[in-house]
């Protein structure tokens, strides 16, 4: 799973039959401190997510098992929208000297 933020919208008009009435999202993938990763992705929202919500991401063959996507060309669908993230004390220091290398 990737921890992303949504960062916009994606309209097409003509696409496979298959995505007609799924919302497409840009989302931006995010460490667990919430800082930005390299890269964006554009994922099937299955949750009703909205714009600066940070949700949980599945790609690949996973996405096309989330609810409403079996059977289509998905590789990224938002299962889940976040509502906390905690990081135990060990983990946070570590994380931060690595940040500092």
């Amino acid at each position: 799973m990737i921890l992303a933020r949504i960062v916009g919208t994606v309209v097409s008009t003509r696409k496979d039959s298959r995505l007609e009435g799924k919302k497409l999202l840009i989302v931006k993938p995010i460490s667990p401190q919430g800082t930005d990763e390299a890269g964006y992705l554009v994922a099937v929202d299955t949750v009703d997510a909205g714009f600066r919500e940070t949700v949980l991401i599945v790609s690949g063959s996973s996405a096309r098992m989330a609810a409403e996507c079996k059977d289509r060309p998905i590789d990224a669908a938002i299962i889940g929208i976040v509502d906390t993230i905690h990081i135990d004390a060990q983990h946070e220091a570590e994380l931060a000297s690595a940040r500092k290398k």
